[in-house]
């Protein structure tokens, strides 16, 4: 029996806790820093998961089979890396790779070098150029990106020149998200569908999992500032088939071939944040890591070993893994302290929480909740993930609402309206036969992709 150590403390790492504890090769489970109700399946410790000597000195006392690195911070810090060095298997890209998340502007370079479909950009690093450029491009809405992490905030989309000029100015001028926005991006404004692909990779083979639709907004019809997500749905019914043969061939295997060409090598999860435009599909944005919350839809979807693929894109052997999915739907609702994304509350008792949400086929994943006395506290912005599968969207929505409205505490907030635009969509994304398209394999310059 494998013992493993997950870094990280939020939603993301409790679904997989919960997966990878599904498999009879995992014995005991860690996970630093934790959260209140990964404490229930994961021995914790406080340990934060950007301390990568703190990390290193629990690893060396644990003595764990594999340290899986889950959140971005410590994998653009370098946190495998170091694991490597001192012995231990490991899950998740080295920090050459997760750069791939960590700068926007080598990701948008990176894409322009090759051909990756992407929209149109600059790179300023002063202000006064970058309102310049947005003023002699005169188009509205404008996205201005902050170069690097920013906790999923650092994108502002400007309705006009006045929102524009105040977003550059707060993060070149006022720094408003330190080092990480002294450098901006500025690029032109897309429209379609979003939708999100996660992907297995040790850099020779390329997994897409299920597709996910998040849902980025604070409030309902996609309105109110940015938030890490609200919630989310899977699988996205804009993510056709043909969508899926388009993004294979111009997006996932020239992007791992690519980072291949950079001495780069990705190995772990590779996020690719798309929009569907009426010219095809385009990159938004990558991330070096599962995302959260869409990892709490498409985990519970996966009809494998988790530790298995771990242990194969450690070995570069992803291409021998039998890796297949249910055909089902599964819906997230995040529940949130009221005032996410800007301040808010800690430490509010949480009521008529239990792991089922009360609702037979519910699962509530824990992102920042604290344990006191067998009593859940809240203790982040986004508290809890509310999930549930279901044979229809409607059927697992209805579910995960039904456990919602269980749940409450003081002053708690969630969108009211997760998954209505799938329901709107034309498409049913369980038509698509993942589990045949799971034994073909497309090759291309050495990197092989598995539908």
């Amino acid at each position: 029996m494998k013992n493993i150590l997950v870094v990280g403390g939020g939603g993301r790492e409790h679904a997989i806790i919960m997966k990878l504890s599904e498999s009879d090769k995992v014995g005991k489970i860690y996970c630093a820093p934790g959260n209140g109700g990964i404490s229930k399946y994961a021995e914790c410790f406080n340990v934060s998961a950007t301390d990568i000597d703190g990390m290193l000195k629990l690893a060396n006392e644990l003595k764990p089979d594999m340290v899986v690195v889950a959140p971005d911070d410590p994998l653009v810090l370098g946190m495998v890396d170091a694991m490597q060095e001192a012995g231990f298997m490991t899950f998740g890209p080295k920090k050459n790779a997760a750069i791939i998340e960590g700068s926007k502007v080598f990701s948008k370079d990176l894409m322009k070098k090759y051909n990756i479909p992407t929209a149109k950009y600059e790179v300023f690093s002063d202000s006064e150029s970058a309102i310049a450029y947005i003023k002699s491009e005169n188009t509205y809405p404008t996205v201005i990106k902050a170069d690097g992490l920013a906790l999923g905030k650092g994108v502002i989309l400007a309705q006009n020149e006045e929102e524009a000029v105040t977003a550059v100015k707060e993060m070149i001028d006022e720094q408003k998200f330190g080092k990480s926005s002294a450098t901006v991006v500025v690029e032109e404004f897309l429209t379609g569908p979003e939708v999100s692909v996660l992907s297995f990779t040790d850099g020779k083979t390329v997994v897409p999992m299920v597709s996910s639709m998040d849902h980025k907004r604070a409030n309902d019809n996609d309105e109110g500032l940015n938030t890490g997500g609200m919630g989310t749905v899977a699988p996205n019914p804009y993510y056709t088939e043909d969508v899926a043969k388009e993004c294979m061939e111009k997006i996932f295997l020239p992007t791992v071939n690519a980072m291949n060409a950079e001495g780069r090598t990705f190995e772990g999860c590779l996020y690719f944040g798309l929009m569907i435009t009426p010219n095809g599909p385009k990159v938004i944005e990558y991330n070096c890591r599962f995302g959260d919350p869409e990892t709490q839809v498409v985990l519970p979807l996966l009809d494998a070993d988790l530790y298995e693929i771990f242990e194969a894109i450690y070995n570069h052997t992803l291409a021998d893994v039998k890796i297949n999915w249910k055909q089902e739907y599964c819906t997230c609702v995040v529940m949130a302290s009221g005032g996410y994304p800007l301040s808010y509350p800690k430490g509010i008792e949480i009521s008529g929480l239990d792991d089922k949400g009360q609702v037979e086929g519910a699962f509530v994943y824990h992102a920042g909740t604290k344990l006191d006395n067998d009593k859940f506290f809240t203790n982040g912005g986004r508290v809890l993930g509310v999930t549930c599968t279901g044979f229809t969207l409607q059927g697992a929505l209805d579910k995960s609402y039904e456990a919602v409205s269980k749940i409450t505490w003081d002053k708690v907030h969630f969108r009211k309206d997760i998954g209505q635009r799938a329901l709107q969509a034309n498409t049913d994304p369980l038509s698509l036969d993942y589990k045949d398209d799971m034994e073909s394999y497309i090759e291309d310059n050495g990197v092989y992709l598995r539908q």
